[in-house]
């Protein structure tokens, strides 16, 4: 059932950061668009913020002009921080945190899209909170905030918290939100404005199955082979995992060399090593912290595990943060 302020516009703010995902951006606004037009009504009224007012880059180098988050005021129904690129694009500048929890504390839900609720988090605005963040930024955001873990969803609304994982997600985020405030058939002819034929769960996957990932369906492998991505900083050993699917350890030695055609240590290694690479590419964490939170008892281990996998250094991979 639709909720009786259909004809009140609500204000939708936006506010980029450096590098955000185009695609995600407009993945979000674009269905409110649609909304209006559909409607005949002002349903949204969407506004483009920046923490200072200035333009702001995208990743595709695209400039978007934005108005001042400070200077808005405090009638917003909504504000998203749809982030992208790296930690470094996340700071605090232009007192952008202060002004998202002075946001909250005068009864603004507060969002985040992709790798916004990186910036929540800093600010302080979901703890004890359910969210979800762009699965490439997961691992980078509980190494900063160990307190938080956020959900492998497409979307999480909790209250007035709503994230999303960024790419095509918001277009399902927004079709709940519209559905919710529209009601389910109106958000259909939204989504059918875009083709977006098949809207997901909120609990549906960001990333591709495992199978699809690792190219195998061997049930028994493919659930060793997730407790191994979820298992990074503190390895297994190969016995615990052979006892966690029921087979000796003989045939998951074998499963793997038929299967994925290279051996268990190998691959355990390459899952840990690639995870180490987004944290170099992505986060301020040292060369050392890394190589902890990826499981290796020393810095030069490391050093020398990633350089046997890619032929390259850790500082090769660190052109953000060359203070390593």
């Amino acid at each position: 059932m639709a909720h009786s302020d259909q004809k009140m516009t609500q204000r939708m703010g936006f506010v980029l950061t450096p590098n955000f995902a185009l695609m995600s951006y407009a993945s979000a606004i674009e269905p409110l668009r649609a909304a209006n037009l559909i409607s005949g009504l002002q349903l949204y009224d969407v506004v483009t913020l920046s923490s200072g007012g200035h333009q702001v880059r995208s990743s595709s180098g695209l400039m978007v002009e934005c108005r001042s988050l400070a200077e808005e005021g405090q009638d917003f129904h909504t504000v998203f921080v749809c982030a992208g690129g790296v930690a470094s694009d996340w700071v605090d500048s232009d007192g952008l945190y202060g002004a998202l929890r002075k946001l909250s504390r005068q009864g603004v839900r507060i969002g985040g899209i992709s790798s916004g609720a990186y910036v929540l988090a800093a600010a302080g605005l979901i703890e004890n909170r359910d969210f979800t963040i762009h699965w490439e930024h997961a691992t980078l955001l509980k190494e900063a905030f160990p307190n938080l873990s956020p959900r492998h969803a497409r979307y999480v609304i909790d209250g007035d918290r709503i994230t999303c994982g960024g790419g095509v997600a918001p277009l399902d985020m927004m079709h709940a939100t519209i559905s919710e405030r529209m009601g389910s058939h109106f958000a259909r002819r939204v989504s059918d404005w875009y083709l977006h034929t098949v809207v997901s769960e909120p609990t549906a996957s960001q990333r591709g199955s495992a199978a699809e990932r690792f190219s195998t369906h061997h049930p028994a492998l493919l659930t060793v082979l997730e407790k191994m991505e979820d298992t990074i900083e503190q390895p297994l050993s190969r016995t615990a995992l052979a006892q966690l699917v029921g087979i000796s350890t003989r045939h998951l030695d074998r499963l793997f060399t038929s299967e994925t055609g290279i051996s268990f240590l190998e691959t355990y290694r390459s899952i840990r090593l690639r995870h180490a690479q987004r944290l170099l590419e992505q986060s301020p964490l040292s060369i050392s912290e890394i190589a902890f939170a990826t499981g290796f008892s020393s810095a030069s281990h490391f050093s020398r595990a990633l350089k046997s996998l890619t032929g390259k250094s850790p500082g090769n991979f660190r052109l953000k943060f060359p203070h390593d």
